[in-house]
């Protein structure tokens, strides 16, 4: 077994905690990130050395910056980079606050995108790497009430694509998650929600507040599964460049993109209609 070096954006819960820990018990070693120190404590306390740690919020560009510097100066190389700092903002796009929108897309898009590009003198000038960015079956399917989730997350997937096609000839390689829902914290201890409208009561958006506040619906997947197939992805050669796990994201994901390849296949004479004569 290859033994690596992995920065891991957001180690405190959720799928970041589980990576790391399976990461560490298998002798690997893990650049944590966290936004308070102390949610780390028992796996330093457990791992030592093998665990680098550092407080970082990755709406805060310049400390992404100095942090992902100073993790590769420490560790001297590393392998793979894994965006996973994030949460979910839910309620209708009217529903949630000017500074929800904001911190959204700070936090899932534009954090995202800063550690990426924090990292990338680091991985050409090591001649390659791995980077898996943490997407959700959200991003590639839409459901009401999650609309400023979607959009930070559709807009890192559009992000990753292109990032993939302009770094491969530098042997850095790119992989998006999009994990279903998992049994983490995520789903009710991450999520916020906006100021509810009564306007949106009874509507298809209230269904994801209905089930944030009930707390009644349990997640099918595995979160520990799901790491162990994400670990394992780095493996592969060549990188898949999408990874679904859970069978609702498989499910929703199939759904989703036959009904846009659908749409897509019966505009197409008028699509080439539309072009010049010469």
């Amino acid at each position: 077994m290859t033994q690596r070096t992995w920065l891991i954006t957001g180690i405190s819960s959720g799928f970041g905690r589980h990576m790391s820990e399976q990461l560490l018990a298998r002798g690997e070693r893990v650049a944590g990130t966290v936004r308070k120190l102390a949610a780390a404590d028992d796996l330093k306390a457990r791992y030592g050395d093998q665990l680098w740690l550092a407080q970082l919020d990755v709406t805060d560009t310049a400390a992404v910056r100095r942090t992902v510097d100073a993790a590769f100066a420490a560790l001297g190389r590393i392998d793979v980079v894994v965006n996973n700092a994030g949460y979910g903002l839910f309620g209708a796009a009217e529903e949630v606050t000017d500074e929800q929108i904001v911190r959204q897309i700070q936090t899932n898009l534009i954090g995202s995108i800063q550690v990426a590009r924090a990292a990338l003198p680091h991985l050409r000038a090591q001649g390659g790497g791995r980077i898996l960015q943490l997407s959700t079956v959200g991003g590639q399917a839409a459901f009401p009430g999650a609309s400023l989730y979607h959009a930070s997350k559709w807009g890192i997937e559009g992000f990753a694509d292109a990032l993939q096609q302009e770094v491969a000839g530098f042997g850095i390689d790119i992989t998006i998650v999009e994990p279903g829902g998992a049994r983490t914290e995520f789903r009710y201890g991450g999520s916020q929600l906006g100021p509810r409208m009564a306007a949106y009561d009874g509507t298809p958006a209230s269904m994801a507040r209905r089930m944030l506040e009930e707390r009644t619906a349990v997640p099918i997947g595995d979160p520990a599964r799901m790491v162990a197939l994400m670990i394992a992805s780095v493996d592969q050669q060549p990188a898949p460049k999408r990874l679904a796990l859970g069978s609702d994201a498989w499910t929703a994901m199939q759904r989703s993109l036959a009904a846009r390849l659908a749409e897509l296949e019966a505009q197409k004479d008028a699509a080439f209609s539309t072009d010049c004569a010469a």
